[in-house]
């Protein structure tokens, strides 16, 4: 069974830091381009991070550049979201999806998503 599984999630201060993990089973990430995605309330889903299948090329969008770190471990099959000096603007439920690029089209699987809240 193909799955992605989130966990990390939680109530954090302003400030502080959480690691997201997302792991897959059912199939090898490596294989896999991965990205967090983050979805507030009433709001779109939006890339936080992406990583290439074997990490050496990550991409971040400026409002978390520098704060978020993406990395990989193909050997666990996981990949994680390092989440530092949290800001209130980032509580959301973030979702780890997987694409596999291939010629006849990608292959996309999503997690069920992990709740993040920054708050005093």
């Amino acid at each position: 069974q193909v799955q992605l599984v989130e966990s990390g999630g939680g109530l954090v201060q302003p400030g502080g830091s959480l690691r997201l993990s997302c792991a897959a089973s059912g199939f090898l990430v490596s294989n896999y381009h991965v990205s967090w995605y983050s979805q507030a309330p009433g709001k779109e889903r939006l890339l936080i991070a992406r990583i290439s299948t074997t990490g050496v090329t990550t991409t971040y969008p400026d409002s978390v550049k520098g704060r978020f770190t993406i990395s990989r471990d193909n050997a666990k099959n996981e990949v994680y979201l390092q989440m530092n000096n949290l800001k209130p603007e980032d509580t959301a439920v973030y979702f780890c999806n997987a694409r596999l690029v291939r010629a006849s089209g990608p292959v996309d699987y999503w997690g069920q998503g992990t709740r993040v809240t920054v708050s005093s």
